[in-house]
């Protein structure tokens, strides 16, 4: 224990520091707790108490620093947390009671704050978990009560930030939205007075039409290396609800947590209710120097294996969608060994007998090898990779059920669906009521019985594709208000079962692409699908746009048929993260296949630098021709720059040097262009150049990108 504080009736200041940055608690004279600062540290930490003296308090108008503002007392701001208590009161005042600070590891450190209302026994502890080296603070709540009955929470963020009113430049909140194959469109605006929200009511899939992700600049928008930015992320993978609070005296509040529409959540008495995390970082020198942070944290504390390997892989569904047997599979099998890459993955379709996976229509639920595609099972598939020297992994959709399936006449209690309403379907199919524990029981037996009948199996990919609609819990009885937050949980829980039988078998996050992408779900899963797009010029701009939040080893890109690029481009693309292929091997051209081998062995010798090197984008494909993006080893000895044509107008191209990043300036580095086409010339006119990392990233380097040169990747190795 470093530190615990009591109430008194001095003023009370917690500062909460990161090697860059703090965060700064304070109580007034009430015992109210207030956040008075956060942003850059400063040298002197004792001058944080005098923090509050700079900014003008609490005034008629109600504006309030509340750390976590409660609502029906002297707080007129937008509330973080509003309940009714046991007797119908709608009155909630909390005030500093004392707090501790603890040290988990040298990196970690754990500051929570216990607040109580003095009228009724009702407690709100505030948990800040900070990242020193990484700059990255998790925060949420955890409520509690002990009065005579239930009471109800209304809303119960995770988070209250609050920003200190700055120049006329006001705050810019750069968002996300997006639609099946449409992810990650980004918009950047500067935020009026009044409220503005980013929210989810879809259930499951809750990132589909908003992401739960964002950036706040601070004066102006930031740039990739200029500008004051906090980068915010809930890690809920449920509905969600993000407010942002321009008050009279341009002070911006942040209230970030679960979605409270229809889910207002009966508390006994003596239980806890712990909130999700939500996650963010500061920084003053750029979006790029605080996405960097956020994909070290990840790498070091979330996802799972975050500096370990990955498995290149090869994909059936666009080459056969539904339509494939054991003997297609063992073709398929043969072309993953001749490709070069180290799995198979089976897509959808390979299930279902009474109500066989011959579409989308029908099967769901029940998790059996159809007999007819499959007379020898998953089991012989298995084998047949090991033959091949490769592995082999499956696709799942656990969570859900098609009305045409055995699980779903045996069990409709099981779903979710309202008792006196026709059924609305998602790709004709409803979702599994996951706040039942016989359901979590079911939904774990899927993954555990693929595994215990083939304790080979190396890699699963589970897919999400059904919102909820009519929501219905048979289970939750009269707590129906309860199904949105007890279905996330449900699926936590069984994937932390998950986890804890298999720790690290390499486990795809899909949901009919990116509709499911957060930090509670990626702690389980090792990587993500980011979209159903994959033409490579789209996945440009939607991986450009991910890599703000999500480290490139997290990202699964796969080398499809679509769009209208040359297979070096489409290569390229997928290089800048997990690779994998879907497309027919046995379509390509003796050069094409050369080329995709070749490619492989280049990856080979990089996915060390691009999984686990810090990451800088160095021109944009939204203000280019051409985008460029670079990965470079801890140590600076190695580095690889992808660059892309994205406007393929006449005369479109790099027409002047691309200065590079995050080299030693000290250092010469051979510079050498990969991934040439077979019969293909360097865009750099001869095999390699030497330069100076001084020379790269104060002149820089010319791709060469043109419509002859529509994908440039070059190797620098220090010498």
């Amino acid at each position: 224990m470093l530190f615990a504080g009591r109430a008194a009736a001095q003023q009370v200041t917690i500062p909460v520091e990161t090697q860059h940055n703090a965060i700064v608690l304070q109580t007034d004279a009430e015992k109210h707790l207030n956040m008075v600062y956060l942003g850059a540290k400063l040298a002197n930490t004792a001058e944080y108490a005098g923090i509050s003296k700079m900014y003008k308090q609490a005034d008629d108008s109600g504006v309030q620093n509340d750390a976590y503002t409660p609502s029906g007392s002297a707080s007129l701001g937008e509330p973080a947390i509003t309940v009714t208590h046991a007797d119908g009161n709608k009155s909630l005042n909390l005030t500093y009671v004392s707090h501790t600070v603890s040290k988990v590891d040298d990196d970690i450190s754990l500051l929570v704050v216990t607040m109580k209302d003095p009228a009724y026994d009702f407690e709100v502890k505030l948990y800040y978990k900070t990242y020193f080296k990484e700059d990255v603070t998790e925060q949420w709540s955890v409520i509690k009560h002990n009065e005579k009955g239930i009471v109800t929470l209304d809303k119960y963020a995770s988070a209250n930030l609050n920003l200190k009113g700055n120049t006329t430049g006001g705050f810019w909140l750069k968002q996300y939205h997006g639609n099946w194959a449409m992810e990650m469109q980004p918009e950047e605006a500067r935020l009026t007075h009044g409220i503005k929200t980013i929210d989810s009511k879809l259930g499951t899939r809750a990132n589909l039409y908003e992401h739960s992700m964002f950036a706040i600049s601070m004066d102006k928008p930031a740039t990739e290396d200029e500008g004051k930015v906090l980068y915010g992320a809930m890690e809920w993978s449920g509905n969600f609800r993000i407010d942002f609070e321009l008050d009279v005296a341009n002070n911006l509040k942040i209230i970030a947590g679960i979605n409270n529409a229809a889910s207002e959540y009966h508390l006994k008495p003596g239980v806890e209710f712990t909130t999700p995390a939500f996650l963010y970082t500061y920084s003053d020198h750029g979006k790029g120097d605080a996405s960097r942070k956020l994909q070290s944290w990840a790498r070091q504390y979330k996802i799972v294996d975050g500096n370990g390997s990955r498995l290149t892989l090869l994909n059936n569904w666009e080459s056969t969608y539904f339509d494939f047997n054991e003997s297609k599979l063992a073709g398929l099998l043969k072309d993953t060994k001749k490709l070069g890459v180290d799995l198979f993955l089976l897509d959808d379709g390979w299930f279902g007998n009474s109500h066989p996976r011959n579409g989308d229509n029908a099967g769901l639920g029940d998790w059996q090898e159809n007999k007819q595609k499959l007379p020898n099972g998953i089991s012989s598939l298995v084998k047949e990779a090991q033959a091949n020297g490769v592995k082999f992994g499956i696709w799942i959709e656990p969570e859900m059920v098609n009305p045409a399936s055995d699980l779903y006449k045996a069990h409709p209690d099981w779903v979710i669906k309202q008792p006196n309403r026709p059924e609305k379907y998602f790709r004709n199919q409803l979702v599994l009521d996951l706040a039942n524990p016989k359901v979590q029981d079911f939904v774990f037996g899927v993954v555990d019985g693929l595994f215990t009948k083939n304790p080979d199996l190396a890699y699963i990919k589970w897919d999400c594709n059904a919102v909820i609609y009519n929501a219905y819990s048979a289970y939750l009885k009269k707590d129906q208000s309860h199904i949105y937050v007890d279905y996330v949980n449900g699926l936590y829980n069984v994937l932390k079962r998950v986890r804890a039988k298999y720790p690290k078998v390499p486990l795809m996050l899909c949901s009919g692409g990116g509709g499911r992408v957060d930090y509670g779900a990626l702690q389980y899963f090792t990587e993500f699908w980011p979209s159903d797009n994959t033409d490579p010029l789209e996945r440009v701009f939607i991986q450009w746009e991910y890599s703000f939040f999500y480290p490139a080893i997290t990202s699964s890109n796969h080398v499809t048929d679509w769009g209208k690029q040359p297979i070096k481009f489409r290569v390229d693309v997928a290089m800048m993260g997990k690779m994998g292929f879907d497309i027919v091997i046995g379509k390509l051209s003796e050069s094409e296949l050369s080329f995709c081998q070749s490619a492989l062995k280049n990856y080979d010798a990089l996915k060390d630098v691009i999984w686990h090197g810090d990451q800088y984008r160095l021109a944009s494909p939204w203000d280019n021709d051409a985008a460029s993006i670079m990965y470079v080893s801890d140590d600076k000895s190695k580095a690889v720059m992808f660059n892309y044509l994205v406007n393929n107008r006449y005369g479109s191209g790099t027409k002047v040097p691309v200065r590079l990043k995050g080299l030693d300036p000290n250092k010469k580095y051979r510079v050498k262009e990969i991934n040439l086409y077979p019969g293909a010339g360097s865009v750099l006119g001869k095999e390699d150049l030497t330069f100076t990392g001084d020379f790269l990233m104060n002149v820089g380097i010319n791709p060469g990108n043109s419509a002859y040169h529509t994908s440039v990747v070059l190797q620098l190795e220090a010498i």
